[in-house]
């Protein structure tokens, strides 16, 4: 099993990542979670470097690697490649990121009108990368990413399969695992995370929970309402997630729209199987 999740990589979020207890990982080897300490940045190169020596180790031991987890970057990066953009001038990042992002979307249209008319206007994070991009090196975004390299798509027989359940069922899941969290001692993991004092615009304290557990344990909020918070935040996040599992990998890649049980988990264990024994 490699994770292919952004926050399970971090050592000290093993609550608020819902990674999987000791337990649950013995008798089956684990790699790629919680490998990496919270006083660095995780990003997809890096990720897709270390998957890229995890599958290596599993065909040599004559494994068979199942890559599970939600962060679609990461994946797409592992097996598609990564656009080889140069390093931005940090005065030009400095200046985009600090504009509005109304302006920002209005200056991207400027110089790039197709990623301007393809992103949404408030997808700050979006555009701000987009506007950066074209500015820093006259080229748009979309010429940098039909260059990709150093995918392993052509090199790997993939047996693919996305989960797309029930929106209402996900919702009530989500909400369900952030009080689980909460009960399980969240706040005494963000209480040691924040004992560290690390750069707060590190991954590991923007991780949903994080923020809202700082919040709840500095006195500007109650618990309720810091637990409130992160599953909107969840919430918010899984339907991000789910629309771009939905569009952003191959059509032809298959869907499970189920409901997850029990049952259901049997029943995608042996469509896996059979598509793997068939090749």
């Amino acid at each position: 099993m490699v994770n292919a999740d952004a926050s399970q990589v971090y050592r000290d979020l093993a609550i608020l990542s819902a990674r999987p207890t000791p337990a649950e990982m013995a008798g089956v080897p684990h790699r790629l979670f919680g490998h990496i300490d919270g006083a660095e940045a995780c990003n997809a190169a890096r990720w897709a470097a270390d998957a890229r020596r995890a599958l290596a180790r599993a065909w040599e031991d004559d494994e068979v690697p199942i890559l599970v987890g939600g962060t679609g970057l990461y994946l797409r990066t592992l097996l598609y490649g990564i656009a080889p953009v140069p390093e931005i001038d940090p005065a030009v990042r400095a200046e985009v990121r600090a504009m509005d992002v109304a302006d920002a979307h209005a200056a991207l249209a400027r110089l790039d009108a197709p990623a301007a008319a393809r992103l949404a206007p408030a997808d700050a994070a979006r555009v701000a990368r987009a506007l950066e991009v074209v500015r820093a090196t006259g080229r748009p975004l979309a010429d940098w990413q039909r260059a990709r390299e150093g995918g392993i798509a052509d090199e790997v027989a993939l047996v693919p399969l996305i989960l797309l359940p029930p929106r209402e069922w996900l919702r009530a899941r989500c909400d369900a695992r952030l009080g689980a969290m909460f009960a399980a001692g969240a706040a005494e993991e963000v209480k040691a995370l924040l004992a560290r004092g690390l750069d707060p615009d590190l991954p590991v304290m923007r991780a949903i929970g994080v923020p809202q557990i700082a919040a709840w344990l500095r006195g500007d909020i109650s618990r309720d309402e810091a637990l409130d918070r992160a599953q909107a935040a969840t919430r918010q996040y899984a339907k991000r997630q789910y629309t771009w599992f939905r569009h952003q990998l191959s059509a032809d890649w298959p869907r499970q729209r189920e409901s997850l049980s029990i049952e259901s988990i049997k029943e995608i264990a042996i469509i896996l199987r059979d598509r793997l024994l068939t090749g």
